[in-house]
C-alpha cells in the first residue's frame, strides 16, 4: 500500500527566493524538515481511522486533542499542512495585492504598509518557534500568530499568507536576526495572488447537492 501522503512540490525553484531566502535554506527545510513531517504522519496513519482522511480534516480532528497519539499525528499533520502553505505564500514573482482583496486590506488596516507592520511585530514576538497569518474571520482580515503546529484553519478559520518563524526557517540566512528576515520576506516576496485566490473562495457559493 503506498503513503497516502506525499511531499508536495514547491511552487518554484529551490533558489528562486535567493538572496531573501538562499537555495541551502530551501534544501535543508524542505528535503529535510518538511520531508520528515510527511514521512512521519504516513507511519502515524498507518492502519487507522486517519489513513483515508485528507490532511485537513486530520489537522481539525486532532486539534487540542488530549490524547498524546492524537497529539503527535496534528504536530506532525499541521506542519506539512503549514508547510505546504507557507511555500505558496511566497513567489519570486512580483505580486499586488488589488481588487476586492486590497478592499480588504484597507478596510482592516487602513494600508499594505500598516498590514505587514503587523504581521512582522506578530511574527516577531511569537515566543519560540510558531507562525504569523494574514486571515479572513466573517469576511474581515485580521493577524493572528501560532506556536510549533498550531494553525489557524484548525479551527474553520480562513488562512490567506503565513510566514514560518521556526528557526531553521531563516537561522541559515540570517543567523538569529529573526526581525530582518521577516522585514525581506514581507517586503519582498509574499504572494498576493495566492492571498486573493484565498480570499476569493470564502465567497464561492456553496452549491446544494443535487436531488
Amino acid at each position: 500500500m503506498s503513503a497516502p501522503f506525499k511531499l508536495a512540490p514547491l511552487p518554484w525553484d529551490e533558489d528562486a527566493l535567493a538572496p531573501i531566502i538562499s537555495a541551502n535554506t530551501i534544501n535543508f527545510h524542505y528535503h529535510k524538515h518538511h520531508q520528515t513531517y510527511v514521512d512521519t504522519l504516513n507511519k502515524l496513519v498507518e492502519g487507522t481511522k486517519f489513513a483515508d482522511m485528507k490532511l485537513e480534516e486530520i489537522v481539525q480532528a486532532t486539534a487540542g486533542s488530549a490524547d498524546a497519539k492524537e497529539k503527535t499525528l496534528f504536530n506532525n499533520a499541521g506542519q506539512v499542512w503549514n508547510h505546504d502553505f507557507y511555500w505558496r505564500s511566497l513567489t519570486p514573482a512580483k505580486t499586488e495585492a488589488g481588487g476586492k482583496l486590497d478592499s480588504a486590506i484597507t478596510a482592516a488596516f487602513g494600508s499594505k504598509d500598516v498590514l505587514i507592520q503587523q504581521l512582522a511585530e506578530a511574527g516577531k514576538t511569537q515566543f519560540g518557534s510558531g507562525w504569523a497569518w494574514l486571515v479572513s474571520k466573517d469576511g474581515k482580515l485580521a493577524i493572528e500568530k501560532t506556536p510549533n503546529a498550531e494553525t489557524p484553519m484548525a479551527k474553520g478559520v480562513n488562512c490567506l499568507l503565513t510566514v514560518d518563524v521556526w528557526e531553521h526557517a531563516y537561522y541559515l540566512d540570517y543567523q538569529n536576526a529573526r526581525p530582518k528576515y521577516l522585514e525581506a520576506v514581507l517586503g519582498k516576496i509574499l504572494n498576493w495572488d495566492f492571498a486573493a485566490a484565498n480570499l476569493e473562495k470564502e465567497s464561492q457559493p456553496v452549491r446544494a447537492a443535487a436531488e
